[in-house]
């Protein structure tokens, strides 16, 4: 049972109904990560925002899932592991692509380039060194990606740190990470 309440989103009033109403006509569902967030309608509203704004950047589906599944593998989150497994397989990711992004493998060197600078950023909490940034730009990502690639790790460390705290019930085919 989740920690922080999850909103209902038919008793949901003020600012928090239109923000629940656009996440459950983007998703076709209301996953409880939003409606334990909802508690603040401030803290919705942001989420619902970054998630918004990535999602027209440089970066596709595909990727920014796979970006997710390394972060909340490294964070040891299992609803996002659960949430971003099953949304990954929407956005066309493999059983095998799926797990190889939980391990920071993608399917050719820039995929990997990329969750490797993603599970870096984790690890090193951002102290990155130029060495990093280096092999990302070999691998051929533009410093606008390199850039989208932090705001997606921020953004699922965030997702992370909701869930963790609130312990939110997991609404999505449960997934589990790897004891380290």
């Amino acid at each position: 049972m989740s920690r922080i309440p999850a909103v209902d989103p038919a008793s949901a009033t003020g600012p928090v109904k239109p923000l629940l109403d656009g996440v459950h006509r983007g998703l076709g569902a209301t996953p409880n990560l939003f409606r334990v967030a909802a508690q603040s309608a401030s803290a919705l509203e942001g989420m619902v925002m970054l998630f918004g704004a990535v999602a027209k950047g440089q970066l596709d589906a595909k990727t920014r899932e796979a970006v997710a599944l390394a972060v909340s593998e490294a964070n040891g989150c299992d609803y996002c592991l659960s949430a971003h497994t099953a949304l990954g397989r929407q956005a066309g990711l493999s059983d095998e692509a799926l797990a190889g992004a939980r391990e920071g493998r993608g399917d050719d060197p820039r995929g990997t380039a990329v969750l490797r600078l993603a599970r870096t950023i984790v690890e090193r909490r951002g102290h990155l060194g130029d060495a990093e940034l280096v092999e990302a730009r070999r691998a051929g990502l533009t410093d606008g990606e390199i850039i989208e690639v932090v705001v997606n790790v921020a953004l699922t460390t965030l997702t992370n740190y909701v869930n963790e705290v609130a312990a939110t019930e997991i609404d999505f085919p449960i997934v589990h990470h790897c004891a380290r």
